[in-house]
């Protein structure tokens, strides 16, 4: 069970404190917002009211003994500068640190930040992705040139197996499973494809642009 330490109980602290509730994580959260403690209580192991600034606070709560500390401070980017460089100074094993801007998050990791989320960001890349073909259902980037790809079924492609297709070797990626009538399946080489069949496809985005004419 990975134990969780939240600096910051608002709304991106509390939606992430939901989902990992339901990951049967041991969370700890903090703020110092009486009102956004009691809001996110009923999703996690247990809160307190507090300072995220302060030393003396930070080292009560045993940040050494956490897998991961997250900083989700939205509102004050200075108080969750100094949460995140207290947070290291203080033993802590892994910090996760949210940023709103590109200035912030390479400050975040001159200060003591192993990983820094930039939500708006991350999330106006996957939606614009999304948008520039009604054929892209969703899409996971792993880094700057790979992503894997969920995919409806081109046209052209219905009726016909993955040897015929041969897309390995013409555009070098990969279908790693597809679902079919709601279960998810790992095609083989003589799978026939068919119209309501979606396929999750990996390789570098670049070729994948180019497989998919988008």
């Amino acid at each position: 069970m990975k134990s969780i330490l939240i600096i910051g109980a608002g709304q991106y602290g509390c939606h992430i404190a939901k989902v990992m509730c339901t990951l049967n994580c041991e969370i700890m959260a903090v703020d110092i917002n009486e009102s956004s403690v009691n809001e996110i209580l009923p999703y996690v192991t247990n809160a307190q009211i507090g300072d995220g600034t302060n030393e003396e606070f930070l080292r009560s709560l045993g940040v050494r003994n956490y897998d991961v500390c997250i900083v989700s401070i939205g509102d004050n980017f200075q108080s969750s500068l100094e949460s995140t460089a207290l947070l290291k100074e203080c033993g802590a094993q892994r910090v996760l640190a949210r940023a709103s801007n590109d200035v912030q998050e390479k400050f975040l990791l001159r200060n003591g930040a192993d990983e820094v989320v930039y939500p708006e960001k991350q999330s106006a890349k996957r939606i614009a992705i999304k948008l520039s073909s009604d054929a892209i259902l969703d899409f996971i980037e792993l880094d700057d040139s790979y992503a894997i790809y969920e995919m409806a079924m081109p046209k052209d492609w219905i009726g016909k197996t993955l040897v015929q297709l041969d897309i390995r070797r013409k555009y070098n990626i990969n279908i790693i499973s597809m679902k079919r009538d709601g279960a998810i399946i790992i095609p083989g080489a003589d799978t026939v494809l068919s119209a309501d069949d979606v396929l999750y496809v990996i390789g570098e985005m670049k070729n994948l642009r180019k497989c998919f004419k988008i």
